[in-house]
């Protein structure tokens, strides 16, 4: 059982990890809203940071985003309780 516990903490940290490194381009996109002036298609800005925050939380096409953290959190915390 300890096993499966150590798996499952792995998978945990590698998907927090791989989500926090994805938090970079939140950020990019967050601040080129901020550094925009009025005449910036702030429309335009902020549906890329919406994009940004989609991609991050859902995943894109390779990679589960913080879905995946969600699954292995979940599985992490059903062995623990085990």
């Amino acid at each position: 059982m300890a096993e499966g516990l150590e798996e499952a903490r792995r998978k945990l940290d590698d998907e927090y990890g791989q989500v926090r490194r994805r938090i970079e381009k939140i950020h990019t996109a967050l601040d080129r809203v901020d550094a925009a002036g009025p005449e910036d298609d702030l429309y335009a800005l902020l549906k890329d940071l919406e994009d940004v925050v989609k991609e991050v939380r859902t995943g894109g096409i390779v990679g589960s985003g913080a879905r995946g953290h969600r699954k292995a959190l979940e599985h992490y915390r059903d062995r623990k309780d085990k």
